[in-house]
């Protein structure tokens, strides 16, 4: 995108002299970011259908507490695995309507995932929504970035509250569709996902488009980018990519045992029926949305490094607290929590790109995909621990990995990097 195009607000005089010009672009900046908000809430919401099946699933397959961990991991490290790679390969070589195609095996893993009759097929398709994920979020993390008119965070933010929000409605759904109707009603949300690869075209067609002459001002970005935060060594850069890895990975491994169980231990500790549970869990996901705009504004103004160390520490004492909690306020601290934890998201991102310029495929690929990976294996290992120690024990257990964001205080503060 031009420089004209990425500073509206702050246009050169060419650009202030034709205000209709200025407004059109600007309108389909904020078009592009909000179709793939769009998109990302389609997606999200297929995804999060997984989870929110695991009561039915385990109730028909007769399924342990680890299985049920190994379907949450085929589905995270197919993400895990490819979505670093599709980020470097699109880093050289941009494909436009790759999002489309991602779109595409989220489409055949919700399909095949509502006529699965055995436990392989439900790892397969898990693990064809997982790729699905892989392909969508490394491209649509960099047209949003080329979008954002030099508003990464806004852009960022607005782009992630789309997936906060799939994720949230995902087990609304489940529990007055597909808790009522059973897993064949699945099949019924592939429909969202014919509309995602429609509009995905759209986008693909706006970035195509818009490669070409967006080059420039993105060599003279990532100049700029890379001239201010030369001074970071690569050790120094090194590091702190494997602290914000490991922050992320302390988050959504506790994430992961709301997000896998906090159903069945609502049902086996508190007598709820799985409807009810899935509307608690709905309440867990809405705090992320809300915590990941709150997050994205705060950190504009304060800086990157303070919402980490609010995020990760912040949310402890609530952690530890709740699995002593009656069912009212374990509702209220799992909804504080997931706020708290949430508002990191887009401050790591943001810092992770900043300082990795010019490899925005390879930085969505890592904290999109490694880092939800790293998830995906807690959780099967949280699997093995409640099957073993019962569902109350993760709980118990999973608060001390937050402890991790200790490690916020070794990352390098720089201009560059926004404190």
């Amino acid at each position: 995108m031009t420089d004209n195009t990425m500073a509206a607000g702050s246009a050169p005089a060419a650009v202030q002299a034709s205000p209709t010009a200025a407004a059109s672009a600007n309108n389909t900046t904020f078009a592009v970011i909000l179709s793939l908000s769009f998109c990302h809430l389609l997606n999200d919401m297929m995804q999060s259908l997984v989870p929110a099946l695991y009561p039915i699933l385990k109730d028909s397959y007769a399924l342990t507490f680890g299985q049920i961990g190994f379907i949450t991991l085929a589905f995270q490290c197919t993400a895990s695995m490819l979505q670093p790679v599709v980020g470097m390969y699109t880093d050289k070589k941009p494909q436009p309507y790759s999002l489309m195609v991602g779109m595409g095996f989220t489409l055949v893993g919700l399909l095949l995932m509502s006529q699965a009759s055995s436990y392989p097929v439900i790892l397969l398709a898990a693990a064809l929504i997982g790729m699905g994920s892989s392909v969508f979020h490394p491209e649509a993390s960099r047209v949003a970035r080329m979008a954002a008119g030099g508003r990464y965070g806004l852009a960022q933010s607005l782009f992630q509250v789309g997936g906060n929000m799939g994720s949230a409605a995902g087990p609304l759904l489940a529990a007055f569709i597909v808790v009522p109707h059973g897993q064949q009603s699945i099949v019924w949300f592939s429909a969202a996902a014919l509309v995602a690869m429609i509009v995905l075209f759209q986008v693909g067609s706006w970035y195509k488009a818009r490669r070409t002459v967006s080059k420039p001002a993105a060599r003279k970005a990532a100049a700029d980018t890379g001239a201010s935060a030369a001074p970071l060594t690569r050790r120094r850069v090194g590091i702190a990519v494997a602290i914000l890895v490991a922050l992320l990975f302390s988050k959504n491994v506790y994430s992961a045992s709301l997000g896998s169980y906090f159903t069945f231990y609502l049902i086996q500790k508190f007598g709820m029926e799985v409807q009810t549970a899935q509307l608690y869990l709905f309440a867990f996901l809405v705090g992320i949305v809300v915590g990941t705009i709150l997050g994205g504004l705060v950190g504009d103004k304060v800086g990157r490094i303070p919402v980490m160390w609010f995020s990760i520490l912040g949310a402890l004492p609530f952690a530890l607290m709740l699995p002593h909690a009656n069912l009212f306020w374990t509702g209220v601290l799992a909804v504080t929590v997931a706020i708290i934890m949430a508002s990191a998201f887009s401050a790591i991102l943001v810092y992770a790109q900043d300082l990795l310029p010019g490899r925005v495929g390879l930085v969505a690929g890592m904290f999109f995909g490694v880092s939800f990976g790293l998830g995906g294996l807690g959780a099967a290992a949280l699997g093995e621990i409640a099957d073993h120690a019962g569902i109350e024990a993760v709980y118990k257990v999973t608060p001390f990995l937050l402890l991790l964001g200790l490690l916020t205080a070794f990352l390098p503060r720089h201009p560059s990097l926004n404190r």
